[in-house]
């Protein structure tokens, strides 16, 4: 028998034995980390249930209807007992504590156990080399025959108002679990979408900067790297969900309802669109950085060329005065009274033929 099939054999034999415990403090998971837990039947609110195991009793006792539990970023020992409540595996247990993990969608029996990268965009008045433009976090989903668990890890990506729409369409969420699952992963790409618009606009106003009349504040190359950064995380949380969507828009799945996989593949719809526009973006990017890094190339020349045309102006006064400057009793013109206002003369004229010819070509 494989690992895997041990560890669930295990989980059985345990609940057989033995009542879960919601209310022992070790496997409690009451507490700050549970956000919510609402019983639904025909897409309405059920109300008077008390804690989730009555929610749970309530649901099962009439053979329809389904629970949904929120947690925020739940300890081993908070999410064990319900783990053990819903027969939760292991490995998915594990990544739904820890996170950190790649957008996915896995089948364990007949739970489905999706992650989803949250992103949102992190306002800040000016770009700069250090600021955070996107930050991530983390959903996990639990889909199960009466019950929807989602943990979500971050500071932001909270599915209270989620909750409220969802509830509004009671007609969308009477087909059960999967329902909430579409809801969470329209709302998902839809904040991607959202972030993708706030990048762009970055992005326009480096590319002014960069673009902008010599003279302007001109954006360093740090500027551009932190984007690019900023960027290619954003690109980590939303291209690899395409297959996840993929795979509940077209396969069959036990957890999805039939009629709710048509409304993925429009999610999946607009996750393409996201992803096309943040590769454009990375494109760009790269584009602003050469145009960045050849107009430095070009400022640089232009400097080297004044330092020139400069120091060859000087050079001439330079080399009169030095061949004066030797002491000499037999000079041209020496003891001449007018030598010296005419070495003067020579020098200047010769200095500004010399700053018109390099002003005419352009270097000064």
């Amino acid at each position: 028998m494989s690992m895997v099939g041990s560890l669930r054999k295990m989980a059985r034999l345990a609940r057989r034995t033995r009542r879960v415990d919601l209310s022992h403090p070790a496997r409690s998971p009451l507490g700050t980390t549970v956000v919510n837990c609402v019983a639904y039947r025909d897409g309405c609110r059920l109300s008077g249930a008390d804690g989730i195991e009555e929610s749970l009793r309530r649901i099962r006792k009439h053979g329809d209807g389904f629970v949904w539990i929120g947690l925020h970023e739940p300890s081993e020992d908070e999410f064990a007992g319900i783990a053990e409540l819903f027969d939760l595996h292991p490995l998915a247990v594990e990544d739904a504590v820890h996170a950190h993990e790649r957008p996915k969608v896995e089948q364990y029996g007949d739970v489905l156990f999706t992650v989803f990268k949250t992103v949102t965009y992190v306002e800040h008045e000016q770009l700069t080399a250090t600021s955070e433009v996107v930050d991530t976090g983390e959903i996990m989903v639990f889909t199960g025959p009466d019950f929807v668990v989602t943990v979500r890890h971050g500071r932001h990506g909270s599915l209270g108002p989620l909750r409220e729409a969802v509830e509004a369409d009671a007609q969308q969420l009477a087909k059960g679990p999967s329902a909430v699952l579409h809801a969470i992963a329209d709302h998902v790409v839809d904040d991607y979408l959202t972030v993708v618009d706030a990048v762009q606009e970055d992005i326009e106003h480096v590319e002014t900067d960069v673009f902008a009349p010599r003279g302007s504040e001109a954006p360093d190359a740090g500027r551009i790297y932190q984007l690019k950064r900023e960027l290619l995380e954003l690109k980590r949380a939303v291209v690899p969900l395409a297959r996840p969507l993929a795979v509940l828009a077209t396969q069959p799945c036990p957890s999805v309802d039939a009629a709710i996989q048509p409304y993925f593949r429009d999610v999946a719809d607009h996750l393409a669109r996201a992803t096309e526009r943040i590769s454009s973006f990375d494109g760009l990017i790269d584009s602003i950085l050469q145009a960045h890094l050849a107009q430095v190339t070009v400022a640089q020349n232009e400097d080297m060329r004044k330092i020139t045309a400069w120091a060859a102006v000087v050079a001439v006064p330079t080399m009169v005065c030095g061949v004066y400057g030797m002491n000499f009793d037999h000079m041209p013109e020496l003891r001449w009274t007018y030598g010296y206002p005419l070495v003067l003369s020579t020098i200047a004229v010769a200095c500004l033929l010399i700053h018109r010819g390099f002003k005419r070509n352009g270097w000064l």
